[in-house]
């Protein structure tokens, strides 16, 4: 079935307002106080739901359905990952502004926000709950208290399971995880590390991951950006950064959740995934306030934009021959480190709300990546 769209003019008209309230939700999420309300409306925050997952044990997330409702007209899911804040409340309300916008059917997306809760968070209502460290969720590391010590890639592993149990949502036939910033740097990891990724697409549904605005990647052998320019590759100098080559930045010391991994297998089985990278080129701030500056992400270049290019130099340098990358990358012309606008622009709202460019005229620009 061919997603019902609205009007363009109508659209943009949405689009304008949505990234605006977007914007506000989040800076809000980053400063820690409550998001501001779009102007002329009372917005209710949002309110999690506690989802049971896996080998028992329950976790929250934002949704826009009543996930223990009736899911049976949901044809589609978007996942949105949030970042260092883990202020999942934020990024589900700048993720439903942009639905909105897109103008999709929201009686048939369902648009969900897991929220990894830390060991600070227990003022919010997380009770019962596994945690993680301030940043061990973002890698993939195993919780540090709770009943479940479970590693948050297993968690995406079982909410994918959750919805694409075609017992509970039997008409779906796409899903798309999608961070920016933190939640960038866990949704590729994930699509790197999972092992359901071709099941659940040997099932008929489409899975796709979309990685915008990551501190860091994931390398699949020793070498790294070198020369100048950083076209080249070569180990990196291990009197600067002994660990460089550890997780997260690379294959040694791996999380337990992909223990005993190899690099090149990896790699070979990741080019086949559906993967869209989004870098804003004006996230090029060498001091970006939350910004990895540890040696290890220090190795893959000075910036978010330098980072993201070496990284897709890197994907071609591996490649061998017959080699089929199904990745698409985008650079959104004008954008720094702000996931309403990297989300809102013409190749992010394609890419994670399948908005056509040509309802998007207010959305950022995008250009080929310049490698």
């Amino acid at each position: 079935m061919t997603p019902s769209i609205a009007h363009p003019q109508t659209i943009r008209a949405h689009l304008a307002r949505a990234l605006a309230a977007a914007a506000l939700a989040l800076l809000a999420g980053c400063a820690g106080t409550p998001a501001a309300p779009v102007a002329g409306k009372a917005a209710a925050p949002a309110q999690w739901q506690r989802v049971h997952l896996g080998a028992g044990y329950d976790f929250p997330v934002y949704a826009n359905h009543r996930l223990d409702g009736d899911l049976s007209s949901i044809r589609e899911v978007v996942l949105v990952q949030h970042g260092l804040q883990r202020n999942g409340d934020d990024y589900y309300a700048a993720g439903a502004a942009l639905l909105k916008a897109s103008g999709r059917n929201p009686d048939e997306v369902l648009l969900v926000a897991p929220n990894f809760a830390g060991t600070p968070d227990g003022n919010k209502g997380f009770a019962g709950m596994p945690h993680w460290s301030v940043q061990g969720w973002i890698s993939g590391e195993d919780a540090v208290e709770g009943p479940a010590r479970v590693s948050s890639l297993q968690v995406l592993d079982d909410l994918l399971a959750f919805f694409t149990d075609k017992a509970r949502l039997p008409q779906v036939r796409k899903v798309t995880v999608a961070g920016h910033s933190g939640g960038a740097q866990i949704v590729h990891r994930y699509a790197v590390l999972n092992n359901v990724d071709e099941r659940i697409r040997a099932g008929g549904i489409d899975l796709r991951y979309v990685v915008a605005n990551p501190s860091s990647y994931l390398y699949f052998t020793p070498v790294r950006p070198a020369g100048a320019d950083g076209k080249s590759f070569a180990p990196y100098d291990q009197a600067r950064c002994p660990d460089y080559d550890k997780y997260r930045y690379g294959m040694q010391d791996m999380v337990p959740y992909a223990k005993g991994a190899d690099g090149m297998a990896l790699y070979r089985r990741y080019a086949g995934r559906e993967v869209t990278y989004l870098a804003g080129t004006e996230d090029n701030d060498p001091n970006h306030r939350v910004l990895d500056k540890s040696c290890g992400a220090e190795a893959e270049g000075p910036t978010r934009l330098q980072r993201a290019r070496g990284y897709l130099r890197y994907e071609r340098y591996l490649a061998g021959p017959g080699l089929v990358i199904r990745h698409q990358a985008y650079e959104v012309v004008g954008v720094g480190h702000d996931q309403a606008r990297m989300f809102g622009s013409q190749c992010g709202a394609r890419a994670v709300f399948g908005m056509p460019e040509a309802a998007n005229g207010g959305g950022a620009a995008c250009r080929a990546p310049q490698l």
